[in-house]
């Protein structure tokens, strides 16, 4: 994996450089796994595929500065934000328009959506603040940062076991307080 990384960080590298054939390796080796991020996110296929095309034009008309330590966790996190911002803007113009149906419809599911989600999230909160901070820290990077163990690594300034170790006994401790 940290192999890969050196690999990711060389076509960002080479990309940033102007390199059309780094750009589509990156795009190539990225979409599965940005696509079925983004799926998470949105089940519309059409906004999840029209954001990804996004991002890869944005990158590739204006390529960050910034230096980019993971670029998968770059990308994930920017086609989030994409997401977030499209479906935002898309419910802003439902808003407004004049089809009360289709809004009811939609606003319904989405109080429901929410409700459960609030319900759901509250009892995560409860449950992780009874893990220690570095518990915390692991889970966060994890699963809502969705690090790799090597990028957790890094980042807490641990080594690859003691991630792994650490990250099964926050787990562990979450569904206990969960059950």
């Amino acid at each position: 994996m940290l192999e890969n990384t050196v690999q990711d960080i060389a076509l960002w590298d080479s990309f940033k450089k102007g390199e059309p054939e780094a750009f589509r390796q990156l795009f190539r080796r990225y979409y599965p796994s940005l696509y079925l991020y983004g799926h998470k996110i949105t089940p519309d296929k059409e906004l999840l595929e029209d954001c990804i095309q996004d991002l890869f034009t944005e990158l590739w008309l204006s390529p960050s500065k910034t230096p980019v330590q993971s670029v998968r966790a770059y990308l994930l996190k920017a086609l989030q934000y994409k997401l977030l911002k499209s479906i935002q803007k898309r419910s802003k113009i439902q808003l407004g328009e004049d089809t009360p149906d289709t809004f009811q419809i939609s606003h319904e599911n989405f109080i429901i959506l929410r409700e459960h989600q609030e319900e759901n999230g509250e009892k995560v909160k409860t449950a992780m603040e009874q893990l220690s901070p570095r518990q915390q820290e692991i889970v966060y990077l994890r699963f809502f940062q969705e690090l790799s163990y090597e990028e957790i690594s890094e980042v807490m300034h641990i080594n690859y076991q003691v991630a792994r170790n650490l990250l099964y006994q926050s787990i562990k401790a979450l569904r206990k307080t969960l059950a």
